[in-house]
C-alpha cells in the first residue's frame, strides 16, 4: 500500500520512500523515515492534496507524491 491510497483517518508506518534522490532526502527531511507513523488527516475537495499528520504536525502532499511513499501495517 501507498500513502496516496490510505483513507482518511487511516494510519500506518512508512516502510520505504521512493523517487528521484532530491525527492526522497526533501521527505526524509520533512520527517518521512522509514519506521514513522503517519495519518491521513483529510483531503482536498478534488482529492489533491493530502493532509497528513506525522511526528506531531501537518505535513501537505500531493497525491502523486504520495505515491512514491511505501507504507506497512502496525503501531509506532
Amino acid at each position: 500500500m501507498t500513502l496516496g491510497e490510505l483513507p482518511i483517518g487511516g494510519s500506518a508506518i512508512v516502510d520505504r520512500v521512493e523517487g528521484a534522490r532530491a525527492f526522497r532526502r526533501r521527505l526524509l527531511e520533512l520527517g518521512l523515515i522509514p519506521g514513522t507513523k503517519v495519518e491521513v488527516l483529510r483531503v482536498a475537495p478534488l482529492g489533491d492534496p493530502i493532509e497528513l499528520l506525522v511526528r506531531g504536525y501537518r505535513l501537505s502532499l500531493r497525491r502523486e507524491d504520495a505515491a512514491l511513499v511505501s507504507l506497512r501495517e502496525g503501531a509506532a
